[in-house]
């Protein structure tokens, strides 16, 4: 059957206004300039636009009783997005009208900001973000306006570090990554730690941002009071790097949670042993471990490597897994479905890879305020794409309930 044919919406604007707009005025690129059509238009609605604020402002029974009456105008020059325009704000006579369009002190109508911050998330330093404006819109904006614009994404990142999180998460991915700061009058290497956590619905989200010298227990035993007090009640499965002191951080205030070392962390320390020729070889003997089909196989593999010629040669694989093996047991309790999901850290690190993306032209950060907004509006734009939980979810999902019964809820 024939599809109908689409028609042509209906234009909103008459033609005939538009011919009486353009008469007598010369054709051609001039039309979108300042002086031009677009740009008288721009101005003159956004005028007409802060006149009927001002008539809502004056017609409030409160301004009525004080007397408050129109005051005239004063010119203001406001940036839109690729020119100028200077515009005549109306006044009151009492001095307490703030239009919303364009507020009091503000000089940007709402967007421009919102480009500048954009070109900074992508990675990109004050002064090649004034370069990209200068060759783009011909306009100078200078280092001090932009580092002021990013400098008003420090409280939304306050409040997302104290927004509430999920009573219940099914996994936690906990990592850091290092970046340098100048701290002092010195470059320092910082650690900044994030959290990915999984809802028990599948849903991925970072769960906080914390920045940090060195690694230790009181840091992650600060870092586990502070979800807890932001509304995590427990968490099912936390999957680490073997972080010294952070089980042990965990369990002290989730006491129920389960702690499983990233597979692939310890298999990296395990080929970091052999040259590169003999990774591929390493990595099969290996192999057998962590698919075996229950702890106590995957105890024999290990024995097994232990005792052949690879474990003969380097010792000190056998005795990391060894070393690791409270928190590599729990791996086997599951099925193939929530092994995929929990086999390694993979989800934080395709995380850290798009942060290091955005840092990667940095060198070294100012300050630490200054690595803090840069990162978070990098893992805003990470976490927009999460829209669909882990491929292999919904088989987890019963694995999750029969392992840990009332714990795992998922909400209506």
């Amino acid at each position: 059957m024939a599809q109908p044919r689409k028609t042509k919406p209906a234009s909103r604007i008459d033609d005939a206004l538009i011919d009486q707009l353009l008469a007598g005025r010369p054709q051609g690129p001039g039309l979108f300039k300042e002086d031009g059509l677009i740009g008288e238009l721009k101005k003159r609605l956004a005028e007409r636009m802060l006149a009927a604020e001002l008539d809502v402002h004056l017609a409030d029974p409160d301004q009525v009783a004080a007397g408050n009456h129109r005051n005239g105008t004063s010119a203001k020059t406001v940036q839109f997005a690729e020119e100028r325009v200077v515009l005549d704000i109306p006044r009151d006579r009492h001095g307490q009208f703030d239009p919303t369009l364009i507020p009091k002190y503000a000089r940007r109508f709402p967007g421009f900001d919102d480009k500048i911050v954009a070109l900074y998330a992508r990675g990109m330093s004050t002064r090649d973000i004034q370069a990209h404006v200068r060759e783009l819109y011909g306009i100078e904006v200078s280092p001090a306006l932009v580092s002021a614009i990013t400098d008003s994404v420090l409280a939304e990142v306050s409040a997302w570090q104290q927004r509430p999180l999920e009573p219940t998460y099914a996994v936690v991915f906990f990592d850091a990554l290092r970046v340098k700061i100048r701290d002092e009058g010195l470059v320092q290497t910082k650690s900044v730690y994030l959290a990915i956590g999984i809802t028990c619905a599948g849903q991925k989200e970072v769960l906080g941002l914390w920045l940090e010298q060195t690694e230790g227990a009181k840091f992650w035993l600060r870092v586990m009071t502070d979800l807890k007090g932001r509304g995590v009640q427990d968490v099912l499965i936390a999957v680490v790097d073997g972080l010294k002191g952070f089980p042990e951080a965990i369990t002290a205030i989730f006491p129920d949670t389960l702690v499983q070392t990233c597979i692939v962390h310890l298999l990296r320390y395990s080929l970091d042993f052999a040259s590169w020729k003999e990774r591929k070889a390493l990595a099969a003997a290996l192999k057998p471990i962590y698919t075996a089909l229950n702890a106590e196989a995957a105890a024999a593999a290990l024995e097994a490597f232990a005792a052949g010629p690879w474990g003969e040669r380097y010792p000190p694989i056998a005795a990391s897994w060894r070393r690791n093996w409270a928190q590599v047991v729990p791996f086997f309790a599951f099925s193939p479905a929530v092994r995929r999901i929990i086999y390694t850290t993979n989800a934080i690190e395709s995380l850290h890879s798009q942060v290091r993306k955005a840092i990667r032209n940095k060198g070294h950060f100012p300050s630490d305020e200054a690595a803090m907004k840069l990162i978070f509006l990098a893992l805003k734009q990470a976490e927009a794409k999460w829209k669909r939980p882990p491929v292999a979810w919904q088989q987890a999902k019963a694995q999750f309930a029969i392992q840990f019964g009332d714990r795992f809820q998922v909400a209506a």
